[in-house]
């Protein structure tokens, strides 16, 4: 468990899986509608408390893994929280054509407003706690799904030419009114050379590891930031990525035909 392929491979088997994971759970939630949602969300939360539990045990142990898959936990929980509609932000309406590009920032804030304050509070919370700990990957996991998803959103914000509503729940159908689709924008080489660089580093770290425990972080933090950099090229490349998951779920109860793009964790 030790090589840095098996670590890797680890890192795209957790990250498929927990993405169609959710978007199963959530699925069948938007169809059972009413209150099923609210369910969904609060009888996940052991998954955020093993989360959190096991981020704490493996802070001082050589224990890549552990830590790896405690951030994905808590993460996951988080989006859950958001793709039920729980925790997102106070605007829930859809967003108008022709407005000032003033208001329409203040309108897309405001749909994602408080999921946005979690993540940011967690992240601070993460590195108060685990700094200058033994095992880092589950910290520096959880910077780079932050600033990856925050990146993906602004992209998202400002235009890119492939867009996918295709799995967001009824319950955040407004989302797509408050994305562009463009040819570019001026984030989208920002966040490409930013996240070509943080893999470049892990790698690089990867080469340097003294030993396989090392070895292992390095590679999962450099697969899940490739992961991150890939996600941000399927939202220009003309790549049906949505079927990765699409076979395993249930078919919505309102299907419209929407763009193909990228939707991962």
């Amino acid at each position: 468990m030790t090589s840095p392929w098996i670590a890797a491979l680890f890192a795209l088997f957790a990250w498929w899986f927990s993405t169609g994971a959710i978007l199963m759970a959530v699925r069948y939630a938007d169809r059972a509608g009413g209150r099923a949602r609210t369910v969904l969300t609060l009888a996940a939360l052991p998954m955020l408390a093993v989360g959190i539990w096991g981020y704490e045990a493996s802070l001082h142990r050589p224990a890549p893994y552990a830590a790896f898959l405690s951030i994905l936990a808590i993460w996951g929980w988080i989006e859950l929280s958001f793709l039920t509609g729980a925790i997102t932000g106070p605007n829930r309406l859809d967003c108008p054509r022709d407005v000032p590009e003033w208001e329409r920032f203040l309108r897309a804030w405001g749909t994602v407003a408080y999921h946005e304050m979690l993540l940011t509070a967690v992240l601070i919370l993460i590195w108060a706690y685990g700094q200058g700990a033994g095992n880092t990957v589950g910290l520096w996991t959880f910077t780079v799904l932050y600033f990856a998803r925050i990146s993906a959103k602004l992209n998202l914000y400002f235009g890119v030419p492939r867009i996918n509503t295709e799995f967001l729940p009824r319950v955040l159908s407004h989302l797509a009114s408050h994305f562009r689709i463009a040819k570019l924008n001026w984030v989208f080489p920002i966040s490409i050379t930013a996240l070509s660089f943080a893999t470049a580093c892990w790698l690089d770290r990867l080469a340097l590891a003294p030993d396989g425990v090392a070895a292992t972080g390095f590679a999962l933090l450099a697969a899940i930031t490739a992961l991150a950099l890939l996600e941000h090229w399927l939202m220009v490349l003309p790549v049906p990525d949505a079927k990765l998951w699409r076979w395993m779920l249930p078919a919505p109860k309102r299907q419209d035909p929407r763009p193909e793009g990228p939707n991962g964790l």
